[in-house]
């Protein structure tokens, strides 16, 4: 009887994740991929884009990083109001808005233009992936969490792999009824935002209880592991979202997270025009080479995310792909030519990998609600920040030096830094976590606890 209950709990579970995996995450990814395009589509039209516009390079760098200052700001309030009036709506919201914006960038004239839509990009765009995170930490019990994550971002990848060929393609419409190709460039990659945003209010549920396509044991057992987790994980939980400005963990992950995207975002953002001084080719066969080291992205991405999951660690799987990365970028400045390229290349796969390790131990770790919800867009937030600053220096330093090599050190030294804190990093937070427990029991005792 025992092998039997053992036996439909297994079925039970392994039904309901497949359900939700079949149903959620390829939607997802098509939303996340339409995402990721937009916001980095500027580093191929950049190829045509900054002689028409007069940008030099530190211009570029500006007009790419401005985006992430909006985006810095409002993304823990766009993640705690998706908590207050739902993932469905909400995320409809973000994307119809970042579309109509995205395509306005096709129409801009001048430097300051620029600037001003990518600011509004920011600020549409704000709260979408983090609001994602959190959405699907609510779907997925922890030990499928990392690859359910490592899925969502090889959406990302494949907006590279798939896209940066794709925009090459499109700049090569140039003429075209007078119209420059970075112009359909954004005009064409923008309108599908606001079509899905349209799809979303009709085809994503908000929560568990709300999915028609699971029935109601599926949804009393998912809801239930979920919760249970939650609640055994966690503690008390607070309802001020305000509490995680106070919260170490917090802190820490998002240190780990801002050195980590010195890579996605630095090196992804200049990527086609490094490319370019590497190889010398055309537009063309710069984008292909260009989005070729997202290939290896989705596929270290996902091994590593199933692997961390069936041996259920997470230290080394976020550690050490990171401090490998790093430490072949800085060598890539020393060889140039195809092993440069190589290097870089096998450097870009290893940073992704990262990353669904990193959203499976931060949604671990953090409690429910607009709690979890504020802080993993406070953690998203303060990443962004070499978003807004490191596109402006890696811009200022091509001007000075002529070349990328400085600029390409600065961010190796952020991803060897990031691997060292990633292998430590778990027994940090732990340590942490056991502290603000402490301070709970002394709050509602009056008196020290000895079980710490």
């Amino acid at each position: 009887m025992d092998t039997l209950k053992i036996y439909d709990l297994n079925s039970l579970e392994k039904k309901a994740i497949g359900t939700v995996t079949r149903r959620l995450l390829p939607f997802l990814m098509l939303l996340y991929l339409v995402a990721y395009l937009d916001r980095s589509n500027i580093s191929v039209a950049a190829l045509q884009m900054n002689a028409d516009l007069g940008l030099s390079a530190r211009m570029y760098g500006i007009g790419a990083g401005i985006f992430y200052i909006t985006y810095i700001i409002f993304e823990v309030p766009s993640n705690v109001i998706l908590v207050r009036v739902g993932p469905r709506r909400w995320i409809a919201r973000i994307m119809v808005s970042w579309g109509i914006v995205a395509v306005a960038m096709a129409f801009i004239k001048t430097p300051n233009q620029l600037y001003t839509v990518r600011l509004l990009l920011g600020a549409a765009e704000a709260g979408f992936t983090p609001g994602i995170i959190y959405y699907l930490g609510q779907w997925f019990p922890s030990d499928n969490r990392a690859r359910a994550m490592s899925f969502f971002y090889i959406a990302a990848a494949l907006a590279s792999l798939i896209g940066l060929p794709i925009s090459g393609a499109i700049l090569e419409m140039h003429g075209t009824l007078d119209f420059a190709g970075w112009r359909w460039l954004y005009l064409i990659e923008g309108i599908p935002a606001i079509i899905l945003g349209i799809i979303v209010l009709k085809y994503l549920p908000d929560n568990i209880q709300s999915a028609a396509w699971l029935n109601p044991v599926q949804k009393n057992w998912l809801s239930k592991k979920i919760a249970c987790e939650s609640g055994t994980t966690h503690g008390k939980k607070h309802a001020d979202w305000r509490k995680i400005f106070s919260d170490g963990k917090v802190w820490l992950l998002s240190l780990f997270w801002l050195l980590q995207a010195f890579g996605t975002i630095g090196v992804t953002l200049f990527l086609p025009q490094i490319v370019k001084a590497i190889s010398g080719s055309t537009n063309i066969m710069v984008s292909v080479l260009s989005g070729l080291p997202f290939l290896f992205a989705c596929i270290l991405m996902y091994t590593n995310g199933r692997h961390s999951d069936l041996k259920r660690e997470r230290r080394i799987h976020l550690g050490l792909p990171l401090f490998i990365s790093g430490v072949l970028l800085i060598v890539s400045t020393y060889t140039g030519g195809i092993t440069g390229y190589i290097l870089l290349v096998i450097s870009i796969a290893l940073n992704w990998a990262v990353t669904p390790v990193f959203w499976a131990v931060t949604t671990e770790y953090l409690a429910s609600g607009s709690v979890a919800a504020g802080s993993i867009g406070l953690i998203n937030a303060m990443a962004n920040l070499a978003g807004a600053a490191l596109p402006f220096v890696m811009g200022y330093i091509k001007d000075l030096t002529g070349n990328y090599s400085i600029a390409l050190w600065i961010v190796g030294l952020a991803l060897v830094c990031g691997g060292i804190l990633g292998l430590i990093l778990k027994k940090m937070i732990d340590k942490n976590s056991i502290s603000q427990s402490a301070k709970v029991i002394i709050n509602e005792s009056g008196k020290v606890s000895d079980s710490f």
